[in-house]
């Protein structure tokens, strides 16, 4: 594992993604990859899988200080009170005093953005959320909640593979020293069907998942949460430490026509 420098925080640069996994199959997959060697869990309310992540790391020989837990706030439970009760479930269900970050899920502008950011640094001082973030933050927002707000922004989690233009966020992150988390890091799967990506891949021996997730965590302050649900493409997630791409492929990537947003929940925001 490689890790970034985030505020002083060591973040593993590659993490495991739980969005659609659960139960029994969601417990397997993390004590799986713990053994494997990962050691940044992604979840969110919204996922219902705290409960099954926490019987993994219940049952795995990783000390809980040694791995970077993630979870996010659903954008219902963003009134004050809520943010505080929600955040206790969520520390219920995960079994653990604290989460090593703490996110918005999604923006939403019903709720007084101030309010929830106030109470979340509330769950920071009570040692609760040791870091908290923002997620699917445009750039717009993202300066609301640093430079009006003067929030201590941690982390903004957005959709980021090779096919869609973060680039904005990117160069706002790395001024402000904030983590960019690329979710959706292998574009739902549809970065296996680039022939761009074919090529550069067969020139390194790795697959086009591998050549993706190896562009983005050699972008500065970004790190990937790839979901896998085998141990076989966990273990391709995870062996992208051991080469680095050629200025002219990283180009190449950086070239791929960048228009392809695949989420975009109907309570979201315009993305345009």
């Amino acid at each position: 594992m490689q890790y970034k420098n985030i505020q002083g925080l060591e973040v593993p640069e590659i993490g495991l993604g739980t969005y659609k996994l659960h139960d029994r199959e969601c417990s397997q997959i993390v004590r799986k990859a713990l053994d494997i060697g990962y050691r940044h869990i992604d979840t969110a309310q919204m996922y219902k899988n705290e409960q099954a992540i926490a019987e993994a790391l219940n049952v795995s020989n990783v000390p809980r200080e040694d791995i970077f837990l993630s979870t996010k706030i659903w954008h219902t439970n963003l009134e004050a009170d809520d943010v505080l009760q929600s955040t206790e479930e969520t520390l219920r269900q995960l079994d653990t005093p604290y989460v090593d970050l703490l996110m918005i899920h999604w923006p939403n502008d019903q709720y007084d953005l101030r309010a929830t950011i106030e109470s979340m640094l509330v769950l920071r001082d009570q040692g609760k959320a040791m870091n908290i973030g923002v997620s699917n933050f445009p750039l717009h927002l993202l300066k609301k909640v640093k430079e009006e707000i003067r929030a201590p922004i941690f982390c903004n989690q957005v959709e980021f593979h090779p096919f869609i233009d973060q680039l904005d966020l990117l160069d706002y992150g790395i001024e402000n020293d904030i983590m960019i988390t690329a979710y959706s890091p292998l574009a739902q799967g549809k970065v296996m069907e680039n022939e761009e990506l074919q090529e550069i891949a067969e020139k390194y021996d790795k697959s086009p998942a591998q050549i993706s997730l190896r562009w983005l965590i050699e972008q500065e302050n970004v790190v990937a949460i790839p979901k896998a649900s085998s141990e076989e493409h966990l273990r391709e997630n995870f062996d992208v430490f051991d080469f680095f791409l050629e200025d002219e492929d990283f180009e190449r990537i950086d070239q791929l026509e960048k228009s392809m947003r695949l989420v975009n929940p109907s309570f979201a925001p315009d993305w345009g």
